[in-house]
């Protein structure tokens, strides 16, 4: 499609911030699975906070700081938990970051959704066929919805013994500059502020190329699995061919996942100490999430895309919601990184391992540990027990 959009760039665009201030900190996260999205309703982060006398706060409950920050990390006092695509373009190109942790969901590789009304039943049917391909037009942040649908569409491609030459590839591109439209910023106290002014799991701007496949543009368009596909198979106007999910091969799963949580670089090296904070409430809520997964999947309802509370359970029941740095998930990340450099998302390579810090997850643990050690000692003894390994080394 050539329709004129209008493109914004770093030139023509202003970028509002609240002044840098070490006594706060701001969060911010994706509307996806993430003890922080759990955590946004218990308040069990600013705690930790509370506890080092600095404030914790969405970023976006701040008039002064525009939608930016989620996208290109420009707060120093930001600590993102989101889709793995935008941290890993920050990092590559923006500025440098730290991973803290991740989560993952690993059975919601994408899918490949037609129109129920159609003669396709078959990947080989979709020969020859259009498959719709999103374009944003703000080069300022991180096109992660194209990323996920170019991966998804290459990867259903090659598990069906095709390739793209054998579908046609149609553009969709779209402004996509609100994030610092003044309409679009007022103060919300969490993000679930924002999805109770909208009916998201009906809104199709989360479904930007739904219209085009009901309207006949294209003939097949991604999804991702489970979460947006449910809701666009649920009218019943759709049909899915094919789906990454139903793939043992965990590389078929990295759909703008794992979710990474991110950190300044200056953060980390002048003010670690808030980094830890924000990781002790993670894995606090996380493994309050694992223990009471249908609570957990309530409140993770009123943010996400999956049909509703039963499917948003079913959508958790398997994953672990505490954020850790495992090899596999680090290898996950990897992947993700790979595709983006290979395709030219990102201009500039890292290595993931000297992007993680394992350091931090691992004072948070222990922090946690030896305050629950204090706390069950002090209750049996006349006073709490030395600290747990002697202040060395865990592990």
């Amino acid at each position: 499609m050539t329709n004129e959009v209008n493109v914004t760039t770093f030139e023509n665009t202003k970028l509002n911030l609240i002044p840098l201030n070490w006594n706060e900190v701001y969060y911010t996260n994706c509307p996806l699975i993430s003890a922080s999205n759990v955590d946004q309703e218990l308040g069990w982060t600013r705690e930790e906070f509370k506890k080092l006398g600095v404030s914790y706060d969405f970023f976006r409950n701040k008039r002064e700081n525009d939608w930016y920050p989620h996208y290109i990390h420009n707060l120093d006092n930001l600590i993102r938990f989101g889709g793995l695509f935008p941290p890993v373009h920050v990092h590559a190109d923006i500025r440098r970051t730290k991973l803290l942790g991740v989560t993952h969901v690993a059975h919601e590789g994408g899918v490949l959704i037609v129109r129920a009304k159609d003669d396709i039943f078959c990947m080989s049917d979709l020969k020859g066929k259009k498959i719709g391909l999103s374009k944003s037009m703000n080069q300022i942040k991180n096109d992660w919805w194209r990323i996920q649908e170019h991966q998804g569409i290459e990867l259903i491609l090659r598990m069906n013994g095709m390739t793209m030459k054998d579908i046609e590839l149609v553009e969709f591109p779209y402004a996509d500059d609100w994030y610092n439209n003044p309409a679009m910023l007022e103060p919300m106290y969490n993000p679930s502020d924002l999805w109770l002014q909208r009916d998201h799991k009906h809104d199709l701007a989360f479904r930007p190329l739904e219209t085009a496949l009901e309207n006949g543009i294209i003939d097949a368009m991604y999804s991702q699995s489970k979460v947006l596909s449910v809701l666009t198979e649920a009218t019943g106007k759709f049909a899915i061919i094919e789906d990454l999910s139903k793939y043992p091969d965990w590389r078929l799963q990295i759909a703008n996942i794992p979710a990474a949580i991110t950190c300044t670089d200056v953060m980390y090296n002048e003010h670690p100490e808030l980094a830890v904070a924000y990781m002790k409430g993670m894995i606090r809520v996380g493994r309050w999430s694992n223990e009471n997964k249908h609570a957990a999947a309530g409140i993770l309802d009123r943010q996400t895309y999956y049909m509703d509370v039963e499917d948003t359970y079913r959508g958790i029941k398997d994953v672990d919601m505490v954020p850790n740095l495992s090899p596999l998930n680090l290898a996950a990340v990897e992947v993700g990184k790979n595709f983006m450099l290979s395709h030219g998302y990102i201009k500039n390579d890292f290595d993931v391992h000297e992007w993680a810090a394992p350091d931090i997850l691992e004072q948070a643990a222990r922090e946690l540990l030896e305050a629950e050690w204090k706390k069950r000692t002090t209750l049996k003894l006349p006073y709490a027990a030395d600290p747990l390994a002697g202040g060395m080394r865990m592990g």
